[in-house]
C-alpha cells in the first residue's frame, strides 16, 4: 500500500488555500456567465408615418428589428388596442400622437402608455367602427422592419357607384360591400388577438347599374388608328350605358414611386395629372373617370385591377413618371401587357420596377387570397392586348405634339397592373422625373393640364375609331 504525501497540499486554512477557492469560484463564475440569459434590447423606432384617406388609413412605425403585435377592438366607443412587444413607451414613439390629423376619417385621438414591461399599448378612439389589419414587413427598399396598421371602414360606399345609384334608383349593389364583409367577417369579436386577412375585392354575383348613354366624341386632328376586331354582343343592346375610365396614377402612401433631383415624387405629380384628366373626361356628357386611388394612400397592384374591373371599365389607364440611372434619357413612353416577354430591356427593367410596388407600399402577403389574385392576373386575352396597342397609339399621337417620345411605338412587358383581362390597359410613362428638365415640365401644373389633354384626345380618338359596345349583361 502506498501512502500519499500530502504534507505539499496547501491547508484549507492557509493563505493559499483561500486563493484557490477565490480562483475556482472566480472560474465558476465565468463558466455560469454565458448561459446566462440577456435582457432583450428595446427596439428602436426610426420613423412613425399615417396616411389618412376615406378608402382605409394606415399607420406605420418603422424600426430597427422586427416585433410582434396582438390587437383587438372595443365597442361604446368604438377603440383599436394593438400591443406591441419589444418596445418601450419614449419620446420618438409619442411623435405618433401628433401625426394624427383632425380630418382623419377613422381616427379621433390616439393614446400611448407602458401597458407591461417591454410591451406598448397604443389605443386608438374611432370616429367609427373599424375591421383592422396589423401586419409586419420585412426591410425593402429605403424602409427597415415596419408593422403596419390599416384601418378599413366596415362600411363604404364607392364614390363612383354613389353617383350610379342616383341614375339606377334604390337596391343598387354596393362593390366595395364583399371587401368590407370578408375583413369583418375575419375581424373577430372584442377580445380577440388573431391576426385579420388583407382584403381580396372580388366583384359581386349582382350586375353593377346600367350605363346610360353612348359617347360621340368630337374627332381628333390625328391618324385614325385601325378598326379593331372586337366581338359583339349575342343580343343587340337597346340600352344605353355610360362610357367609365379607370384611372390609375401610380404608386401612393408608403411607396413613393421615383423621385426626381429636386425632390419631387412621382406619386405626387400623377396624382395631379390624373385628377385633371378626370375633370376633363367628367366633363363630357356621356363619360365618367374613377380613380383607383384620389389622395396619397396606397393601393395594392391587383387591387388596382380589381377595383377598375368592378366598375365595369372601359379602358385603363395607369399613370407614371419613369427615372432611369442616367440623367440624360428624357421622353415619354406608351406600354401595354405582352404574354411573350418584354419589348426591350428598358422596358423589362421597368415593368420589374413597377411590379415590385407592392414589396414597398406593403401588402399582407402572409394573409390574402394568393390564387384569386394569380388568376386574375393570368387571364388576360390577345384581344385585349390588341385593343391596348391601338389605343397606346392613339394616346402616343397627341402625347408627341407636347413632349418628345422616347419610343415611337408602344412598347410591350409583363406590367402587373395592365392585366385586366376584358379591359384594353395602357400604361403612360408621361415624362423622366430623373431628367432635371423633364421634372421641371412635371412640376410645372401647365404641364401637367397640357399631358392631361393629351391623354383626353387620345382617347376620344381611340373611340373615333373602336365605338364602344354595350356589355352584354346589359342587353335586355
Amino acid at each position: 500500500m502506498v501512502e500519499r504525501d500530502c504534507s505539499s497540499a496547501p491547508d484549507a486554512l492557509s493563505p493559499n488555500g483561500a486563493r484557490r477557492r477565490r480562483l475556482i469560484s472566480v472560474a465558476t463564475t465565468l463558466l455560469v456567465l454565458p448561459v446566462i440569459p440577456r435582457l432583450a434590447q428595446a427596439a428602436t423606432i426610426l420613423a412613425v408615418r399615417t396616411w389618412p384617406a376615406d378608402e382605409y388609413t394606415r399607420v406605420t412605425l418603422e424600426l430597427d428589428s422586427e416585433l410582434k403585435a396582438e390587437h383587438f377592438t372595443l365597442e361604446n366607443p368604438h377603440r383599436l388596442v394593438v400591443d406591441i412587444q419589444g418596445l418601450q413607451a419614449n419620446a420618438e414613439l409619442n411623435q405618433l400622437i401628433s401625426k394624427v390629423r383632425p380630418d382623419d376619417p377613422y381616427i379621433r385621438s390616439l393614446r400611448v402608455a407602458q401597458n407591461r414591461p417591454n410591451v406598448v399599448r397604443l389605443v386608438f378612439d374611432l370616429k367609427q367602427a373599424i375591421a383592422p389589419q396589423v401586419f409586419t414587413l420585412k426591410p425593402v427598399a429605403d424602409y427597415q422592419y415596419r408593422l403596419v396598421l390599416d384601418l378599413y371602414p366596415k362600411v363604404a360606399q364607392d364614390p363612383l357607384m354613389a353617383v350610379l345609384d342616383k341614375q339606377a334608383g334604390p337596391d343598387v349593389d354596393d362593390p366595395l360591400a364583399r371587401i368590407l364583409e370578408d375583413i369583418s367577417r375575419n375581424s373577430g369579436t372584442p377580445g380577440g388577438t388573431a391576426p385579420v386577412p388583407a382584403p381580396a375585392p372580388q366583384a359581386r354575383g349582382q350586375e353593377p347599374p346600367p350605363r346610360v348613354a353612348l359617347p360621340q366624341p368630337t374627332p381628333a386632328p390625328a391618324p385614325v388608328v385601325p378598326q379593331p376586331s372586337l366581338p359583339s354582343p349575342s343580343t343587340p343592346s337597346r340600352r344605353k350605358r355610360m362610357v367609365t375610365i379607370a384611372l390609375d396614377p401610380g404608386h401612393g402612401g408608403e411607396d413613393p414611386g421615383a423621385i426626381g433631383k429636386s425632390g419631387l415624387r412621382e406619386k405626387d405629380v400623377v396624382l395631379r395629372i390624373a385628377r385633371q384628366l378626370k375633370a376633363l373626361i367628367d366633363d363630357q356628357p356621356n363619360m365618367r373617370a374613377y380613380l383607383t386611388r384620389d389622395d396619397d394612400y396606397f393601393v395594392p397592384l391587383h387591387v388596382r385591377v380589381q377595383k377598375a374591373r368592378r366598375v365595369r371599365a372601359d379602358l385603363f389607364i395607369s399613370i407614371h413618371a419613369d427615372a432611369w440611372i442616367k440623367p440624360s434619357a428624357n421622353g415619354s413612353s406608351v406600354f401595354a401587357l405582352s404574354q411573350r416577354g418584354a419589348s426591350s430591356t428598358q422596358a423589362r427593367w421597368l415593368a420589374d420596377k413597377e411590379n415590385a410596388a407592392d414589396l414597398i407600399g406593403g401588402v399582407n402577403l402572409g394573409s390574402h387570397d394568393k390564387q384569386v389574385a394569380k388568376v386574375l392576373l393570368d387571364l388576360s386575352t390577345t384581344a385585349q392586348i390588341n385593343d391596348s396597342l391601338r389605343l397606346g397609339s392613339a394616346l402616343l399621337d397627341e402625347i408627341q405634339k407636347i413632349n418628345r417620345l422616347h419610343k415611337r411605338q408602344v412598347e410591350q412587358a409583363g406590367f402587373a397592373v395592365l392585366k385586366a383581362p376584358d379591359i384594353p390597359s395602357i400604361l403612360v410613362e408621361t415624362a423622366f422625373i430623373s431628367n432635371p428638365r423633364e421634372e421641371e415640365l412635371l412640376r410645372s401644373s401647365s404641364h401637367q393640364q397640357k399631358m392631361a389633354r393629351a391623354i383626353m384626345a387620345g382617347i376620344q380618338q381611340y373611340f373615333v375609331a373602336n365605338p364602344p359596345l354595350a356589355h352584354i349583361a346589359d342587353a335586355s
